[in-house]
């Protein structure tokens, strides 16, 4: 009857279906989906794209750190930047400690490739942060040395929190003379030569290499 012959019709139609499926997939295995492609880049590029590779540390050596009658180290840095080159020396009486960390860190070559990610005109113009967000450092305190020397164009200095002894690798430069800083932040150094560098100095320029004399 046609009402028994239908549903016979469509089992035998299912089970053909049946059979032609597996017959498919026994011969054509189905391949492992391939992963989607990340579209956030891996540490490593993030680092590439922000700051030069760190440079092989220098050989090590003892700068001289004897003072002349103003106080400044006969050691000389050679900062050299996108915009120039500028020459500063340290203040190792008034803070020995600071003094010591700095030149380990650009014996290190960790300054190399670093952007200044602070310029505020008639102010400061501020580095030394490998994130270049002004967030970031070497990961070692520093316990205040505030000392007697004034800020005045060209003096260098240790950035820092609230927190008097925050003070880790960010350094900034003196644009002016700037009396409420004194006493209150690590002076350790002065520009001698290149404040006509420092003042061209804009976010994003780079210290391309930093080198002691």
């Amino acid at each position: 009857m046609p009402s028994r012959t239908l549903p016979v019709l469509l089992a035998i139609v299912v089970l053909i279906g049946i059979g032609g499926s597996v017959f498919y997939f026994k011969n054509h295995p189905l391949e492992p989906s391939a992963p989607a492609p990340s579209t956030a880049p891996s540490q490593q590029t993030i680092n590439s794209q922000e700051t030069q590779p760190m440079a092989s540390p220098a050989p090590s050596s003892t700068p001289d750190l004897s003072v002349d009658s103003n106080g400044l180290s006969k050691a000389t840095v050679v900062l050299k930047t996108t915009q120039g080159v500028i020459h500063y020396k340290f203040y190792p009486n008034e803070a020995p400690k600071t003094v010591k960390r700095m030149i380990e860190l650009i014996q290190q070559g960790y300054y190399n490739g670093i952007v200044f990610h602070r310029v505020v005109p008639g102010f400061v113009v501020q580095g030394g942060d490998p994130t270049g967000t002004g967030a970031g450092g070497s990961g070692t305190k520093l316990k205040a040395e505030f000392n007697d020397r004034h800020h005045v164009e060209g003096t260098l200095a240790m950035a820092r929190t609230q927190d008097p002894d925050s003070a880790d690798s960010q350094f900034y430069i003196a644009l002016a003379t700037i009396p409420h800083l004194d006493h209150s932040y690590t002076v350790f150094g002065q520009v001698i030569d290149g404040m006509d560098v420092v003042r061209k100095l804009q976010i994003g320029d780079k210290m391309t290499s930093v080198g002691i004399e």
